[in-house]
């Protein structure tokens, strides 16, 4: 054992002084930072979306503002609701990282409390923007809220609008045919031309062209007007943009002016179009409720759903982490070879104690660059959840009160020794990377199925797929590691875990056996009824 040691120490030393391990050990944690510092950077980085309206037909236009203006102090009010939970002074009457106040504890507090201001612009409640409006917007909040916030925090500042409406530019006829105008658009569209904003110049993101006669194109139900025909769909509001992915601004015009023609429509038959409004915002309230949680908490929070979905960040961890070291396993084995330097290693130690010795070493590799991805996502996360960042707050909570790290701990152990058997044993039997690459195919194609399936299992993680998979050894870490949320039946989780190790244990007896005898073959690697020879009389 102790010349098992000195190789596997030898491996650790040798890969720990590459620049790629240090590489591997620090791009994660910036990925992990980055990935939720993102939002707010894409926030700031994404360019304002200028556009302009023609409307001909006069009618929509006043909607078609106002809809926008309701998405931007929507965003406004998002954006307070953050703020004001970073910069409060502390939670009123619920416990740190406890769950969602109920509305019977709501009503005990106080109106001007920071906590009720926060429940009553929840973003999930169609009424909240209305609310937040009629009390005077942020600034309102702001004063109402001042003495509650830390001394420190200072004047929110609103976000910039996402859309801006521009003036038509000049030379360009608003009252000519909706295709000549947007035939004069196009240069603009294209980016070719700049129009004029307050502040300068910009590019022209998107045009919207309402025809005069747009009333006259109303689909009704049962109406036949011709809209399935091609080319039809240009006959009704035309929005011209070049970026096909952002439909945002197409999206809230399209919903605008569909609600006031609808509104229209209530009056022409003689339906009173506040009152209707007023219906199409009533609405019950809806609890998702989990019956595994304990009498009085059954209210699904966002940690339960982001503990459901958790696991899959693992099952791509872990995926790359298996993949990584076992990869380096095999490249090392075969630069050995090919270099003639196992002829050396093995003048000292037995075949036996070299590749217990490499699967060791190349384990410790591992599990340092896990461990230091782990400490640095808990750190991370720690940092950011004491900035107010509910999202990282509560992953911090599902990593310290559940058993994720502990199954991922165990599975990838498992997993390495299961891959890592055959990779070495690929490396002991080829003498190029080109030779190796053409023996990895069907393995490779067999660990791509973790990741194909990896978004459908949360969704039934008792299911027949999920079952099934779970127990072929091949897949059993990858699969139940996506499972472990779901509290999958004991049965299950004994069962796959004993045919892993007992399949895990036998693939490394198989492999030690290639191993012993494939490490100093030179050639062409063997057949594969010469491979069965090896493994009979090894």
């Amino acid at each position: 054992m102790r010349y098992a040691f000195l190789v596997a120490w030898r491996e650790f030393a040798e890969n720990a002084k590459t620049k790629g391990f240090w590489i591997g050990l620090m791009i994660f944690p910036i990925l992990i930072y980055v990935s939720f510092s993102a939002e707010k950077l894409i926030e700031k980085t994404k360019s304002v979306r200028h556009f302009v309206l023609v409307d001909q037909s006069e009618e929509l236009e006043g909607a078609i503002d106002a809809a926008l203006e309701r998405h931007y102090q929507r965003e406004v009010m998002q954006d307070f609701r953050g703020w004001v939970e970073r910069n409060k002074l502390k939670k009123e009457g619920a416990p740190e990282g406890g769950p969602k106040l109920s509305a019977e504890h709501l009503e005990q507090l106080p109106a001007d409390s920071v906590e009720a201001m926060l429940a009553r612009l929840d973003e999930d409640d169609p009424a909240a923007l209305d609310e937040f409006l009629q009390s005077g917007g942020h600034a309102a909040e702001l004063e109402r809220l001042r003495p509650k916030l830390r001394p420190e925090a200072g004047d929110f500042t609103p976000p910039r609008r996402s859309f801006k409406r521009v003036e038509l530019p000049e030379g360009i006829d608003p009252e000519v045919d909706a295709p000549e105008l947007a035939e004069a658009l196009k240069p603009y569209l294209r980016h070719e031309r700049a129009v004029a904003t307050g502040e300068g110049t910009a590019d022209l993101f998107a045009a919207v062209i309402v025809p005069a006669d747009i009333l006259e194109r109303i689909v009704r139900p049962g109406s036949s007007l011709g809209l399935a025909l091609p080319g039809a769909k240009k006959e009704g509001i035309q929005y011209w943009s070049s970026n096909l992915a952002d439909e945002d601004l197409r999206d809230e015009i399209e919903r605008a002016v569909n609600e006031e023609v609808r509104k229209r429509e209530y009056v022409a038959r003689g339906l009173d179009a506040d009152k209707v409004r007023l219906v199409q915002g009533t609405h019950l309230p809806f609890a998702a409720l989990n019956p595994k949680k304990a009498a009085g908490e059954e209210t699904v929070s966002v940690a339960d759903k982001i503990r459901q979905w958790a696991p899959i960040a693992f099952v791509y961890l872990l995926w790359i982490a298996i993949f990584t070291v076992a990869q380096m396993l095999l490249n090392n084995t075969i630069e050995e070879k090919s270099n003639r330097i196992i002829e050396v290693l093995l003048s000292s130690v037995t075949p036996g104690e070299l590749m217990m010795g490499k699967l060791a070493g190349i384990a410790a590799v591992g599990l340092t660059m896990i461990g230091t991805w782990i400490l640095s996502l808990v750190l991370i996360l720690q940092f950011k959840a004491g900035q107010g960042a509910g999202m990282a707050g509560e992953m911090l909570k599902i990593l310290r009160g559940s058993d994720l790290l502990t199954y991922f701990l165990v599975y990838f152990l498992l997993g390495y020794l299961l891959y890592a058997g055959a990779f070495l044993a690929i490396g002991s039997l080829c003498n190029t990377l080109k030779e190796a690459q053409n023996m990895m195919g069907p393995i490779m194609v067999i660990m791509i199925v973790p990741l194909m399936t990896m978004m459908f299992i949360p969704k039934e993680p008792n299911g027949t797929l999920a079952t099934v998979l779970s127990w072929i050894p091949l897949y059993t870490p990858f699969v139940m590691m996506n499972r472990a949320a779901a509290d999958p039946p004991l049965f299950d989780r004994v069962g796959t875990l004993i045919l892993l190790i007992a399949t895990t244990g036998g693939i490394l007896w198989l492999s030690g056996r290639i191993f012993r005898i494939g490490i100093l073959r030179t050639g062409q690697p063997p057949k594969f009824m010469e491979l069965l020879r090896w493994v009979r009389g090894g």
